[in-house]
């Protein structure tokens, strides 16, 4: 009767729920949980976050501090460090940061402390649901020994363990946590009939899969899909222009096609916690089976050099008015890794601004969602004044394309900009200062 009494205190709410990691994926979580009624419990080691939360103030954009002030008031939202409150909860979600090591091979630091902390109160009738993205097999191979090391409790009898692959988007209006299909799969069909009967009280659409290599593969092929068909992008802007010709006005012609194409850009690269890495936590796993992912390593060298190739270019911008990389003043548009956003993880603008300093350039930035940088080395402020910044440097390089810019304005007032990101397509053109990837 076990799993038949979970079921029954999820449906009629008294579960009490715990989400692990509130960051750009738990936060959202956690306040769609207390959206459909449930009392969410926020556990992060983070202080500074916990405080923030507890006061009523939002530090992700993707939820407002109405959001967060609405539950907390109600007694439905909280965040502690105090992992010890596990032993009073009934329905856990594991949204940890998996980065990858400087080796390539991935860093289950995080999904190992917080098995860790929850195995000392692991309890009967209790549901746990991993959406950290990851290689197959982490929910069955690493995270149940862990959880089961120091108890004879039984997996999909006495407590049941899942794996749900977060979904966000950071920054998207039209998919949120709530309404973007969750695909979930459990370690036994028991743990999978808990757990979509959890998830499916507060996100409108569950899709169930048979087990949870099947829900952790098809993250990766997500991502992988992505990463793969922008590298080939990236890479046929590079043949464009050897070709002179211009490969905005390709993919465009080639999007007419209604159907066995889709369209995809280049830009400076890969951004963001999930395309840049999921793909190599995948090509990490092949490796340990004798098996080498080529098209994933191929992808991810040219996206991973595209930063350097857009210096490069902008060098080239350069000389074309007899100009020195060396001692020019550049202005970076954008240091977030995708429009709209404050998310700077993995953002390729980063080493943009390193590769131009290593070459002697006078790099400044602007982003109205970044005004302080302190990230990978990298302590700059946004510079004031957009306008007057934009007429005293050489070069202004867009390599984030917020909606928030004017680039009218951006290109009247510049002296030459380089355009990663079509951003300036609209802007009538009447001399070459414009020069786009």
């Amino acid at each position: 009767m076990v799993k038949e009494d979970l079921i029954q205190d999820i449906q009629q709410k008294r579960a009490n729920i715990a989400v692990i990691g509130l960051g750009y994926v738990g936060l959202p979580l956690a306040i769609t949980f207390a959206n459909a009624g449930f009392n969410v419990t926020g556990i992060d080691p983070n202080e500074e976050k916990v405080e923030q939360l507890n006061s009523g103030e939002s530090y992700i954009s993707d939820v407002t501090n109405a959001q967060v002030r609405k539950h907390i008031d109600a007694g439905r939202l909280r965040a502690t460090t105090d992992y010890s409150v596990l032993s009073e909860i009934d329905a856990v979600s594991i949204c940890v940061p998996t980065p990858l090591r400087k080796t390539g091979d991935p860093d289950m630091s995080y999904i190992a402390s917080a098995s860790n902390q929850i195995a000392p109160y692991l309890h009967r009738s209790m549901v746990i649901v991993l959406e950290s993205s990851t290689y197959p097999g982490t929910t069955r191979e690493y995270v149940l020994p862990k959880l089961t090391a120091e108890t004879s409790l039984k997996v999909g009898e006495d407590f049941f363990l899942a794996f749900s692959p977060e979904r966000v988007d950071p920054g998207r209006k039209d998919f949120t946590t709530f309404n973007t299909p969750k695909v979930l799969g459990g370690i036994t069909p028991a743990c999978t009939e808990v757990a979509k009967a959890w998830y499916q009280q507060a996100i409108e659409s569950v899709v169930t899969v048979s087990t949870t290599e099947v829900a952790e593969m098809t993250k990766l092929l997500e991502n992988t899909f992505r990463m793969i068909n922008i590298s080939m992008v990236n890479e046929l802007a590079q043949m464009c222009e050897r070709l002179d010709v211009d490969v905005w006005e390709v993919i465009d012609a080639a999007a007419t096609k209604p159907f066995g194409f889709m369209k995809f850009t280049p830009g400076p690269g890969l951004g963001g916690h999930c395309i840049p890495i999921d793909p190599l936590y995948l090509s990490w796993k092949m490796k340990t089976l004798n098996y080498t992912a080529r098209f994933i390593e191929l992808a991810s060298d040219i996206n991973t050099n595209m930063p350097r190739y857009i210096v490069g270019r902008i060098q080239d911008a350069l000389n074309r008015y007899k100009k020195p990389l060396n001692g020019s003043k550049i202005l970076v548009l954008g240091v977030a890794y995708k429009p709209n956003i404050n998310d700077m993880r993995e953002s390729p603008a980063l080493d943009i601004i390193h590769l131009l300093r290593e070459r002697g350039a006078l790099v400044s930035y602007h982003d109205p969602f970044v005004p302080e940088l302190d990230y990978d080395n990298i302590q700059m402020s946004s510079e004031k004044d957009l306008a007057a910044a934009i007429e005293a440097v050489d070069l202004v390089a867009i390599i984030t394309n917020h909606s928030k810019y004017d680039y009218n304005m951006i290109v009247e007032k510049a002296t030459l900009v380089f355009d990663a990101r079509n951003a300036t397509q609209d802007v009538p053109k009447t001399d070459l200062k414009v020069i786009k990837l």
